[in-house]
Order: C-alpha cells, then sequence, then structure tokens
C-alpha cells in the first residue's frame, strides 16, 4: 500500500479525515471550529469525508421516535448514575428502530423455525458495541436531534458558536439509499449549509451494509456527482433523477477523489508510539 504526500511541511501535513455516524457529526463540528480559529503550528486539513453524515435533524429518521425531552430525561437519570451509555443499551435501541429485521424475523427463524443464522462479519461488526460518555451522549441527542444547535447556528466550541458555512475545504458525503439511522435526504441537507464543493454519493444498503461495500460484492451501485462551489442549490430528489446509477463499488470512486487532491505517491512508514491502555479507552468510564 502507498500513501500520499502534499505539498507542505513535512513535519505536518496535511491530512484527509474521517467520520462515520456520529464521528461524522464530531468531524463536520471539529472542521468548522478550525476554519473559525485556525491553530499556527497544527496539521491543517486537506479535506473532508464524511459517512451516513447528519448535520442538519429536521429529519432524523425513525431514530427520531426515541428522542423527545420525556426519554432524554430517562436517559440523562440513567447515565448520570453509571456514567455512561452501556453498548448493549446503544444496540437495543437500533434493533427496535429495524425491528422487523433485527428481532423478529429473527426470532422467527431460529426460536420458531429452529434454524440458527450462520454469522457474517457484518454481524461480528455489529455486535462490537462500547459505552458511550455521559456527557457526549447526552449534548449529542440534546443539542443535535432534539434543538438542531448545529444547522441553526447555535451549537458552541468553546464558548461560540460554530458556522458550517466557515468550511472551505472539499468535502466528500456518503448517503445509503436505505440508511434508518441517517436517512440520505437529511445527509443531502449539507448542500444547504456550506458553499463548499461537495461530492456527494449515493449508494447502495443501508447504514452498515452500504458503507461495507468492498469491489467485488455483488450487486451494488451508487449516483455520484459534485457541486462546485457557488454553484446553485439542486434539491435531492432533483438531483437523484438527474444523476446516473453506475455499478459497483464506491470505494473506488473515492479513492478516485482522494487521490485527485493529494500530492506524490510515498511509502508509509509506522510511528513508534506508546500504548496508553486496552480499547475502547478509559474515557469511557469516565461521567
Amino acid at each position: 500500500m502507498h500513501s500520499r504526500r502534499f505539498a507542505a511541511s513535512p513535519a505536518r501535513p496535511p491530512v484527509h479525515a474521517t467520520g462515520y455516524c456520529l464521528g461524522r457529526t464530531l468531524l463536520a463540528i471539529g472542521a468548522a471550529a478550525r476554519a473559525r480559529d485556525p491553530r499556527p503550528g497544527s496539521a491543517d486539513l486537506k479535506t473532508i469525508t464524511l459517512f451516513a453524515a447528519q448535520t442538519d435533524f429536521r429529519e432524523p429518521g425513525e431514530l427520531g421516535l426515541f428522542v423527545d425531552s420525556r426519554e432524554l430525561a430517562n436517559l440523562d437519570a440513567l447515565m448520570w448514575e453509571q456514567g455512561f451509555l452501556d453498548g448493549a443499551q446503544t444496540a437495543a435501541a437500533f434493533q427496535l428502530v429495524r425491528s422487523r429485521d433485527l428481532i423478529w424475523s429473527r426470532l422467527v427463524h431460529e426460536y420458531l423455525l429452529g434454524k440458527r443464522t450462520e454469522p457474517t462479519d457484518l454481524m461480528a461488526w455489529n455486535a462490537d458495541t462500547t459505552r458511550l460518555p455521559y456527557r457526549m451522549h447526552s449534548e449529542n441527542l440534546t443539542h443535535l436531534y432534539l434543538q438542531n444547535d448545529l444547522a441553526e447556528g447555535r451549537y458552541c466550541v468553546h464558548g461560540r458558536p460554530v458556522a458550517l458555512s466557515d468550511l472551505r475545504l472539499p468535502v466528500f458525503v456518503v448517503g445509503t439509499e436505505r440508511d434508518h439511522v441517517s436517512p440520505w435526504r437529511s445527509v443531502y441537507k449539507l448542500n444547504v449549509l456550506t458553499d463548499t464543493e461537495i461530492s456527494f454519493l449515493l449508494t447502495s444498503g443501508g447504514h452498515n451494509a452500504g458503507i461495507v461495500s468492498e469491489p467485488g460484492h455483488a450487486d451494488r451501485r451508487y449516483r455520484f456527482g459534485t457541486r462546485r462551489e457557488n454553484d446553485p442549490y439542486v434539491s435531492p430528489d432533483e438531483w437523484f433523477a438527474a444523476t446516473p446509477v453506475r455499478d459497483g463499488s464506491w470505494w473506488p470512486c473515492w479513492q478516485q477523489w482522494l487521490a485527485t487532491h493529494s500530492g506524490d505517491m510515498v511509502a508509509p512508514g509506522l510511528g513508534a508510539g506508546a500504548v496508553l491502555g486496552d480499547a475502547p479507552g478509559t474515557y469511557v468510564l469516565e461521567p
């Protein structure tokens, strides 16, 4: 494998940053905060890639059924007592959202018919849960899902609001056609919040399987288009109708996009870092 080198100081080259699910929203917030308050001497962001990336939560999909003031008060009390939301509790919420696929069909297949489901790599990934720290999860649900503070200019970093309109770097956004967590039309709303260059890709599949879509995977397809800076806005349905379908995995498309925003190829090197602790980290146990 190879990595890419950028035309900048070799000590702190700019980086391509990627975020998935909640991490994609945190990345968008962090990138906007860095654009507002540049940090001399630190590595710049070359591009950001957001997988299933909601930044406007007015239409959060089926997960919004679990987010209201009463439910958040119950969750807050639970997390305050134990300092985190357990991974099994998070998994149960997502199973309820997709109860037909993740609960009832499995009960019928395994309990009533006595047929054990063969494990797959994606099932193993779904089972690899982790705890969510109290403050992070509480602020995510309250300020993003319930109050939509980021899209409406009220979300604060270091005591001051951040605005996604401050983004001035290329952004690659991936939505999936059957996403029950981050509906793709909601993901597409980033086009309304910033004028920077956005390359939007819509792939077949759902929140997990649509992202884990390696080359050679059968029956995969995607749509892809780029809106340049200051291009007029196109609604998601207009974009869908005008953008042709491409067969295959979207991963090579992303790789080519990264290549066009990168420098010369260089051989990778592994740094001699120190091990701080076992995964997922001690921070998840802190209130």
